[in-house]
């Protein structure tokens, strides 16, 4: 897929913007603090309904602006679309060819994008729920019923937990209706754990593959997911809800005393262990580097697997946040088959060739100025 142009309107410090791309590597060159995340970020919006950097759509739109606009055409193998985010404070809108979408489960995957920044170091070494996160925005952009699943689950989740509160509270004694959610809940949480498990096998396929060759068959690279259910993969969907079912009514006082659900999907994880030992726990940090990297450039190839081709590539800073081995594997990967957008504060580290034949754009203050 191929990103033709890009139109925002009130979007943080832009307040219009045009450009239109011909190249497949687009460099983005400025100082910190003008701009240029913006610009990537309005892509990833565009592609997933919601920002890598803020759950907050408001913070998205320009200061006293009440609303902002992106637009895109996007070249796909079957044709163009153009594409169409306007976000509120009350809400957001997505367009297909002018048609609004009426669901935003609908929208996503019209257009897929992989964003790489230094925070994705976060992926291996940071909390569970970021990457809980990362498996939720990278299946849902391959699979809309995976998101409709998540829709639905949280929706419950949220009323069981309301229940189990009013309960604690003696607010309530509906056993009955604790019965019902459980029902919803576990029907749910296994239609999100059969995907996420295929999923992490897909996923570790391409990236064991990736490390590999980076380590010149050093270190092999597996995913395990940590799962607080007694769900594993190769249950039927019968034998999960029963599973399921079972445990949250051997758990429930335990729960009613929390407030909260204890298991599911909101609360699982998985690690990333190099020949075997745990790469957040133990992995140096070139390492953590080099598992971040395989995991980005796994998704590429898993996306081109499921959709048929390749995503757009988001680079946000990363450059530098990579040795010259791990810089060069990067970019020979990526060329003449990925639409790359990449940013950086300056040109004079950036010596590789594929870089040099980009297209500039210099970024100040919400300006940008192109060099062709």
């Amino acid at each position: 897929m191929f990103l033709r142009d890009l139109s925002l309107t009130n979007y943080r410090n832009y307040e219009s913007l045009s450009l239109s791309f011909d190249q497949p590597i687009n460099l983005f060159v400025g100082n910190n603090a003008q701009g240029k995340t913006n610009v990537l970020e309005s892509i990833y919006v565009l592609a997933l309904a919601k920002s890598h950097r803020t759950s907050k759509d408001k913070e998205l739109i320009a200061w006293e602006a009440e609303y902002a606009t992106i637009r895109s055409e996007v070249k796909r193998r079957y044709g163009s679309v153009r594409l169409e985010i306007q976000l509120t404070t009350k809400g957001k809108k997505a367009k297909i060819n002018g048609l609004e979408q009426r669901k935003l489960s609908e929208y996503i995957g019209a257009i897929n994008a992989v964003m790489f920044a230094p925070e994705d170091l976060a992926i291996v070494k940071g909390a569970p729920a970021q990457r809980r996160r990362f498996l939720d925005m990278e299946i849902g952009q391959v699979s809309p019923t995976y998101l409709y699943y998540l829709t639905n689950f949280n929706k419950v989740l949220a009323q069981r937990n309301q229940l189990l509160k009013d309960l604690a509270m003696k607010k309530s004694d509906s056993r009955e209706m604790i019965e019902i959610w459980n029902t919803q809940l576990a029907d749910l949480a296994v239609k999100l754990l059969q995907k996420r498990f295929e999923f992490l096998r897909k996923l570790e396929t391409w990236a064991n593959s990736i490390h590999t060759g980076i380590t010149d068959g050093r270190e092999n690279l597996t995913l395990h997911y940590e799962n607080t259910s007694p769900v594993v993969e190769g249950m039927d969907h019968t034998e999960g809800c029963e599973a399921i079912l079972a445990s949250l009514e051997e758990i429930f006082e335990r729960e009613k005393m929390r407030g909260s659900t204890l298991i599911g999907p909101h609360r699982d994880d998985f690690s990333l262990r190099i020949n075997g030992v745990d790469v957040q726990a133990f992995g140096s940090q070139g390492q953590q580097r080099t598992t971040a990297l395989s995991l980005k450039l796994a998704e590429i190839e898993l996306i081109k697997e499921e959709v048929g081709e390749y995503p757009i590539l988001l680079l946000d800073d990363v450059l530098s946040e990579l040795d010259e081995h791990r810089q060069t594997l990067l970019l020979e990967t990526i060329q003449e088959k990925v639409q790359t957008f990449v940013t950086s504060t300056g040109v004079e580290g950036l010596k590789h060739q594929v870089l040099q034949q980009a297209d500039r754009y210099y970024v100040q203050a919400g300006t940008i100025l192109t060099e062709r």
